[in-house]
């Protein structure tokens, strides 16, 4: 039972419980003639938070029947299908309340899932896959959840290491002399190894994945690298670290085509508010690379060790450099003296320059993709891409696609902000869009009216009043609707992004607390200030408590707390584990 308590103390971490004794009872388990023989049977838990969503009148604490565990699992089996099946149909909110009922099944039930390996197995991996989700904003009903990262390039080799294979090492060698290049190309065994990696199947796919989306972004980065004066062949650095994925999120926190951690980006004007991440703006990244690379270079008068120096830091190279005395990388290489993932670093890039100029001579073969023009506007105020999209007939997808540095699904009340729209769309978008009040722009939303709608049912379906409708577009209420017809609907209020929401995160590998930060949009130090800790040293296994979408947390959760729950939050706190855990509370 103890396991129990502690158990949903880490994986809630809600601070307002209330104050009286919860009993937990096994959910319909047995028969009535059972359970009125039973009824009797009470066993009252002491304190442990549940979220509000969880504190409900509860029944008797019921003994385990015989069939009663293999009944909470298919209970749960079957919220957490449909709740899978929801979210990947795009039903957010159904999903949410699969998953949540999913996670009540097992907290309400009365059992110890660590008691048990099938009941183990499953709350773990409704946990880990809940927040995954939770990560891909399956909550973003309300245009306000943060958009989802994809995995950095770089974490799934860099800390690597692969045989050499001797027959590639004079076609490399000869190679590199018969193509054109800008940069030192040196062929030794460090680079071999990753020759020899890249046309496995699994480094095929990334070499591969990296070309094609290079063509999207490769005129625009060849222009920023001619403009800051810099060799052309420094885009492969970009191609090692994110394949040329905007929304490029490494476990240590750096996002982005060009992977800058948070406070090197505001050193080179990358802003990062909780509107927008610059880091993820193709063409701003590129700017700020190309100066810092420059920087680098004119540090340390090398391009290996200015290409070392933007992995690992200047202050780390120059310390190697001083340590052995040899401004060579190579020679600090040989010497063991930088980072595991700084040294592979750079015959990674050197290995994607020879495959990127001469692939079929390795054997990859890569359709690069074609450059997006765009029309560019100016909202001037917040506005919801949801509505934008309906407004041009695009989805919102497509408008995130082009705008990868917005972070939510509406911009920012910023009136420099410049919008990307596909080509051709601006003059519709400037047309259509003055039917709708600027200070709606973030809440109400457009609909093109379907064969036999009518507007008690597109009512419903924004959960406004059909008169509301008629009003925002002069209609009669009874008025009967053309199919392909555009209404405005006056839909309420999107969630204040002023609104905090608790979560747990279960610290994983690699993880730094600038990297969790950053993940979630807030500052280091409130991370800090929340979890009481004195440096900013995370190991795998924490449970930190972290208040998205901005704000300080409420002083009642820390001041109210009692002594075991106190207790309770060190011991889920120390414990191991290789998923993460979290549990969300408004």
């Amino acid at each position: 039972m103890a396991s129990t308590v502690l158990l949903a103390a880490g994986v809630c971490g809600c601070e307002d419980a209330g104050k009286k004794p919860v009993q937990a009872h096994v959910p319909a388990l047995a028969s009535a003639k059972i359970a009125t023989a039973t009824a009797q049977i009470q066993t009252a838990l002491p304190q442990f938070p549940l979220r509000n969503s969880l504190a409900k009148p509860m029944a008797s604490l019921l003994p385990p029947v015989p069939a009663g565990k293999e009944y909470l699992i298919a209970q749960v089996e079957e919220k957490f299908a449909s709740g899978e099946q929801n979210y990947k149909a795009g039903h957010l909110e159904a999903a949410r309340r699969d998953f949540d009922d999913a996670v009540d099944w097992m907290l309400e039930s009365g059992y110890d899932p660590n008691s048990d390996p099938k009941l183990s197995e499953l709350f773990h991996r409704v946990v880990d896959t809940v927040y995954t989700y939770e990560l891909q904003a399956f909550r973003a009903g309300d245009g306000f959840q943060e958009a989802p990262a994809v995995p950095a390039a770089i974490d799934e080799v860099a800390e690597m290491t692969f045989p050499v294979d001797p027959r590639l090492k004079e076609r490399a060698e000869e190679a590199a002399k018969n193509i054109s290049h800008d940069l030192p190309l040196t062929v030794n065994d460090a680079v071999l190894s990753f020759l020899n990696f890249f046309q496995t199947p699994r480094g095929r796919v990334i070499v591969e994945t990296g070309l094609s989306r290079a063509g999207r972004y490769r005129d625009m980065i060849s222009r920023v690298l001619r403009e800051e004066g810099l060799p052309q062949d420094l885009i492969y650095l970009a191609q090692a670290e994110s394949a040329f994925q905007p929304l490029a999120l490494s476990r240590a926190g750096a996002r982005g085509i060009w992977q800058f951690v948070s406070y090197r980006g505001q050193e080179y004007g990358l802003r990062h508010t909780w509107w927008v991440d610059e880091r993820q703006d193709p063409e701003k990244a590129t700017h700020a690379a190309a100066q810092h690379l420059r920087d680098l270079y004119k540090s340390f008068g090398d391009w290996y060790l200015a290409m070392a120096a933007y992995n690992c830091g200047p202050g780390n190279v120059q310390k190697a450099i001083e340590r052995t005395g040899y401004a060579d990388f190579w020679e600090l290489y040989r010497r063991n003296v930088l980072p595991r993932e700084t040294r592979n670093y750079v015959p990674i890039i050197v290995a994607l320059t020879l495959i990127a100029k001469d692939a079929a001579h390795y054997g990859i073969q890569a359709e690069p993709e074609g450059p997006v023009p765009t029309d560019v506007v100016k909202p001037g105020r917040a506005i919801d891409l949801r509505l934008v999209a309906e407004t041009i007939d695009v989805d919102a997808e497509t408008l995130r696609g082009l705008n990868p540095s917005l972070l939510r699904l509406a911009t920012p009340n910023d009136p420099s902000f410049e919008l990307h729209l596909p080509q051709g769309t601006a003059e519709k978008f400037s047309s259509e869009i003055a039917d709708i009040p600027p200070d709606k722009w973030v809440s109400w939303r457009r609909h093109r009216v379907e064969a036999g709608e009518t507007l008690t049912a597109i009512a419903k379906k924004y959960r406004v009043k059909p008169v509301a409708i008629a009003e925002a577009n002069n209609l009669e209420r009874g008025a009967t609707l053309e199919p392909g017809e555009k209404l405005i609907i006056p839909a309420a209020q999107a969630q204040s992004e002023t609104k905090r929401r608790l979560v747990s995160y279960r610290v994983r590998k690699g993880d730094t607390l600038r990297g969790i930060a950053d993940r979630f949009s807030v500052d280091t130090e409130d991370v800090r200030k929340w979890n009481r800790m004195k440096s900013n040293h995370v190991r795998r296994g924490m449970v930190l408590r972290i208040y998205t979408l901005g704000g300080a947390p409420e002083a009642v959760s820390v001041r109210h707390r009692t002594k075991s729950r106190k207790r309770s939050q060190r011991s889920s706190t120390d414990a191991g584990g290789n998923g993460p855990a979290i549990a969300t509370h408004n």
